[in-house]
């Protein structure tokens, strides 16, 4: 138990805490420690972890599944509603496989669970007044939609030949370097995209769809109104500006949706007979889902140290974050 829980109002509302609190990457700590960096991206590339199981799918759909880039040098339905496919089911199987897992089953309990409440149903703050179905709703109909019409934008582009199209063949360092920082570019856009939704009147409109999730489970990662979909997945424009693969498209489209299923699953692992499997929630985001006026970005890049935002799970960084807060909406 951290020692300042006792001293902690707040602790009490937590089934679960981490005890080492709130790690960043040692990447950018100084002094360096290169042993640190190694244990950081050796957990997050040689696990079961949001990074290697998007990029697991990414690898199967490209090779069995994704349409030739010749097919796609002409918008048809065909192979559009194909790529709406190949987000649709891995996003359902693995959303709906931890939800089951997690909730219905409640496979592990309340072990590692971060709140101690369930998820809300008979609550007309969500569509259909249950949050589930709410979540279901925007992730497959908003986000999912909004995702493929990118990508079939950029797969487009690439396949007439108007942007450079990486081959890994011709330059197999760079293609893996890039694809090693995908996750990196993507915390970065994370960050400044999610910091202009907290304008109040962009959160009043738009992104309060996603924050009615205060209690956060696997269906609320890309549970998002139709207008914060469309600058979240702005992140995939990148590929028309770096030369990149089809591949490194694809893997970015399920790192950007899957990842969010397991940081806001609500449990920091996956458990079976309260024995840890894998790692699985984020509770750097889940303090944001908390408190609101913090931890904007993600651990990947500190962003939120640099810039006074940074909660770190002590009592300290609560009174830290409201006094944000209530300082921000005094505005």
């Amino acid at each position: 138990m951290p020692a300042d829980t006792l001293a902690d109002k707040e602790a009490e509302r937590w089934n679960h805490r981490p005890s080492v609190g709130v790690p960043l990457n040692p990447l950018f700590s100084w002094p360096p420690s290169p042993l640190a960096v190694v244990n950081w991206y050796r957990g997050a590339w040689l696990q079961i972890t949001a990074i290697t199981v998007p990029f697991l799918i990414a690898l199967a759909v490209y090779f069995w599944f994704l349409p030739p880039l010749e097919q796609m040098r002409t918008l048809q339905a065909g192979w559009i509603f194909r790529l709406w496919l190949l987000n649709v089911i891995p996003q359902s199987l693995v959303a709906g496989g931890l939800h089951w897992y997690l909730y219905i089953r409640k496979g592990q309990g309340m072990h590692k669970k971060f709140d101690k409440r369930d998820l809300t149903r008979n609550n007309g703050m969500f569509t259909f007044n249950n949050q589930v179905w709410d979540n279901i709703w925007w992730t497959l109909g908003s986000g999912m939609s909004v995702a493929t019409a990118y990508q079939a934008l950029i797969y487009w582009v690439m396949a007439n030949g108007w942007v450079p199209v990486m081959a890994f063949g011709d330059t197999p360092i760079l293609f893996l370097a890039w694809m090693a920082l995908i996750p990196m570019w993507s915390g970065l856009h994370f960050y400044w995209a999610h910091r202009l939704e907290h304008h109040p009147k962009l959160y009043k409109h738009v992104h309060a769809v996603h924050h009615r999730n205060i209690n956060t489970g696997p269906w609320s990662g890309v549970s998002n109104h139709w207008w914060e979909n469309a600058l979240y997945y702005t992140t995939y424009f990148v590929h028309l500006i770096i030369p990149s693969h089809p591949l490194h498209l694809m893997f970015h489209s399920y790192f950007q949706q899957i990842s969010p299923v397991f940081s806001h699953c609500g449990f920091e692992r996956l458990a079976k007979n309260e024995t840890d499997l894998a790692k699985a929630g984020d509770f750097f985001h889940q303090l944001h889902h908390r408190y609101f006026e913090c931890n904007y970005g993600t651990s990947e890049i500190p962003f939120d140290k640099w810039f006074g935002t940074y909660h770190d799970g002590t009592a300290e960084a609560t009174e830290r974050t409201r006094a944000f807060k209530k300082q921000m909406y005094s505005k």
